[in-house]
């Protein structure tokens, strides 16, 4: 996930960069990386050097809605669902940029597909009655309807994270601006001024100097 336009400072380059880490260390453990772009910055990464990828959207990356969420989402799903030798995925990473601060915004991978199952470390009391569930009409036919949801929600916030920490960079990146302009201003207006006191300083002795000729050849 990137941005759509520039005047951001190192954003679209820090998330590409975490991308591009990503790429190595899946390649290294013997995978093929199919890349989703969201960005123009990053479309126009994959193409400028002729490479290739699976689909690609712009045109929101400042202001995100849940409606582009669901349309990445459909697609990921899809593939994810489709069996690898009919060209299906088998896993699906995000690649964006966390926002912490107004300050601090980090580039993110989070593996978004398949699920991870996070085992707690308390255990229950040897006495206590484990919990019991009883899915209807089954709990594949439930993992498959809410499994959409669950994508484009974490989609969704992702983007929205994206789309706060483009803000931010873009607005530290015009305050850097403006403050690099404003001294430039000074450097030259005191520059401008040193020229013109030693120009004015010139003429000056060369008035005296032609007034002291004068008066010595009288």
């Amino acid at each position: 996930m990137t941005s759509d336009r520039g005047l951001a400072g190192a954003y679209s380059s820090s998330v590409l960069k975490e991308s591009e880490r990503l790429v190595a260390r899946l390649r290294e453990e013997g995978k093929e990386v199919v890349p989703y772009l969201l960005g123009r910055k990053a479309i126009g990464f994959y193409k400028f050097r002729h490479r290739e990828f699976a689909a690609e959207w712009s045109g929101f990356s400042e202001k995100p809605t849940f409606e582009v969420a669901r349309e990445v989402g459909e697609r990921l799903v899809a593939d994810f669902t489709t069996p690898t030798d009919e060209g299906g995925i088998d896993e699906v990473h995000v690649v964006f940029t966390r926002f912490v601060s107004m300050v601090t915004q980090e580039p993110e991978v989070i593996r978004l597909l398949p699920l991870e199952v996070v085992e707690g470390e308390e255990k229950p009391a040897p006495d206590d009655l484990l919990p019991l569930y009883d899915f209807e009409p089954g709990a594949g036919q439930v993992l498959d309807a809410l499994l959409p949801k669950y994508v484009n929600a974490r989609l969704f916030n992702c983007m929205l994270q994206a789309a706060a920490s483009e803000l931010a960079a873009r607005q530290r990146a015009m305050k850097s601006a403006t403050d690099n302009a404003e001294e430039l201003i000074k450097k030259y207006t005191r520059l401008a001024n040193q020229a013109r006191q030693a120009e004015i300083t010139q003429e000056i002795s060369e008035i005296v100097g032609g007034a002291s000729a004068l008066a010595e050849s009288k």
